[in-house]
This record gives C-alpha cells, structure tokens and sequence, in this order.
C-alpha cells in the first residue's frame, strides 16, 4: 500500500456569484501529488496544470493566491485527462492523505461534473493531515495553516506556498513526522458520496468517539424519526446508553442529546444534517465521552433555547 498526498488549486468564477455554475462552484487548475511508500518514504510525484473549460479567465483572488499566469494555464490538459493520469498513478490501492477536508470534495465535484466520478468510488477513507497534526501537537480541535504546521515543526521551507505540488510536499513532511498510532486511529471518512442505502451506513469507532453515517432521507424529520439515527451506544463499549436528554434541534442542522452508559457514564450526542447536491438528507452522528457536567451544560442550553422561543411565541401571538 501507498500513501498518496495531495493537493488541489482551483479557480472560481471570476464575473461574481450571479454567473457561477452551480454544479460546479471551484474549477481544478492544478493537481499536485506526492507518493510515499508503506514506511512513508518517497517514491514519487505527480503535477499537471489543468486547462479550465469553464471559468477560463482566472479570478483575481485566484491570480494572487496562486501565483500563475493565464498563459500558463491555458497551456494545460483538460481536466479529463489529468484525473485520469492521476487516479492511474495514484493506484488502486493507495490512501489519500490531504491537508484538510475540502481538496477531495472538490476533486470528487469536479469528476462528476464531467462524468467520471464512477473512477473513485466513495465513501473514501483517508487522513486528514490538518487534523492528525491537531491530534498530535495541539488540542485535537484546532485546525492550523499548512504554513503554521511546517512552522512548529521547525521544517525547512523549500518552496512557495499555495502551489499544488509544493502544498503536497509540505502536507506529507508534516505527515511524516506524526505517530503511525495516531494515523492509524485517527483516520478520515469523506462522504461526497453518501451511503443511499442502510446496508451501505457507515458504523466507525475511534478513540473516544463513535461515528455514524445514515443512508439518504427525502426530510430531516423522516432521518430524525429514524431508530438507528436516535440510537445512543456508547462509544466505548457499545452498550445501549439510557437517554438522560432526548435529541433536540439548536438550529435546522444540529441536534443534540445525553445519555448514560452503566459503565462509562454521561456519553454526549451531536447529529449533524447533511445535504446532497440532489436535494436529499442524510445524518453524521457522532457519540462522545461526557461528564455530569457537561451534560448539565447541555441541559441548561435545551433549557434557554426552550424558553427564546417560547418568548417568540408569545411575541408573535
């Protein structure tokens, strides 16, 4: 097995939002990958600069971050043609591994929309480097710079920045020096492409924390009427946890709830509402370790969101 980091640039329509494609919001400019092998050694590199057929006029944000002229990009491959060569070189066995979550997103919008997202079949595992960095140097939480991270780490600063391949470069130096431990239980799920049905729903355990990744759902009352959605196991044990607190919505994606575990204790529930580019729902469920106070904190946020919009009511009545 290899690990393939990666990086993306892309350009957007440069006329305003009014104009933009909808299916496609960020073209892919450039794609720039490294290869390492098993023991995260070098083994190669992979760069194209991609030939935009939609936004062809580069946008001036995109001129300044990137740093490349319109004569360079309109030298490049058509964006066909470039995945094609990359998923070929990349391998059929190979883990991704980018800084962040966004560069596979958009690597998998821009294959559909020009029909070849069935070249990379999702829901894809990954490493997020950005947040096995967190993990391993700071608070698990954070969500540092590329820059920042090669900075800490006292790197070497070889390249410019904000350039597909030196951004690939510098993501697989930093995933390099972290824990092979942490890499291995800290691992990604990408889903672009959503499980449609419930044989293909993701159950995934982690340190600490248990996810869950629904099938779609035509409303977020039908996914929230769901049993395997309200279900609350620990994450530790797998044991079915008593609701203390039942789900409740803070806003029109998040819900919220406690329960307790026999033999864990206060475990918390986070239920994140997800659209499809087809208009249909589908629920990341995450389940952590909590304490007693945290669970009241939670109570008391129910409590004061209860009573706001009561108050509404009583305004509009």
């Amino acid at each position: 097995m290899n690990y393939v980091v990666f990086d993306l640039e892309w350009n957007q329509c440069p006329y305003g939002k009014h104009r933009e494609v909808k299916a496609l919001p960020f073209e892919i400019i450039e794609i720039g990958a490294v290869k390492l092998n098993k023991d995260r050694e070098y083994v190669g590199r992979f760069h194209r600069i991609v030939r935009p057929a939609v936004y062809t006029k580069l946008h001036h944000r995109t001129r300044e971050i990137v740093h490349m002229d319109q004569e360079t990009l309109d030298q490049g491959v058509s964006f066909q043609e470039a995945a094609r060569e990359f998923l070929a070189w990349a391998g059929a066995d190979s883990q991704f591994c980018t800084w962040g979550t966004i560069d596979l997103v958009e690597l998998q919008r821009n294959m559909k929309y020009y029909g070849l997202l069935h070249l990379l079949k999702g829901p894809l595992h990954y490493y997020d480097v950005q947040k096995l960095f967190a993990v391993s140097y700071e608070d698990m939480k954070s969500r540092r710079s590329l820059e920042y991270g090669i900075d800490y780490l006292k790197l070497e600063k070889k390249q410019d920045f904000h350039r597909a391949l030196s951004d690939a470069w510098y993501t697989a130096e930093i995933f390099q020096t972290i824990d092979m431990d942490v890499v291995l239980a800290y691992d990604s799920i990408d889903v672009y492409q959503n499980p449609k049905t419930k044989d293909e729903e993701i159950h995934a355990v982690y340190n600490g924390y248990s996810k869950f990744i629904s099938r779609e759902f035509s409303t977020k009352e039908e996914a929230m009427a769901d049993r395997e959605v309200l279900a609350t196991h620990c994450c530790l044990c797998g044991r079915n946890a008593r609701k203390k607190l039942r789900w409740f919505s803070v806003n029109s994606k998040n819900y919220y709830c406690v329960a307790y575990c026999p033999v864990h204790g206060y475990v918390k529930g986070k239920a994140r509402m997800k659209h499809t580019d087809e208009g249909k729902v589908y629920v990341v469920k995450t389940i952590k370790v909590s304490s007693e106070q945290e669970a009241q904190e939670i109570r008391e946020k129910r409590d004061e969101l209860r009573e706001k919009r009561r108050k509404k009511r009583r305004g509009e009545a």
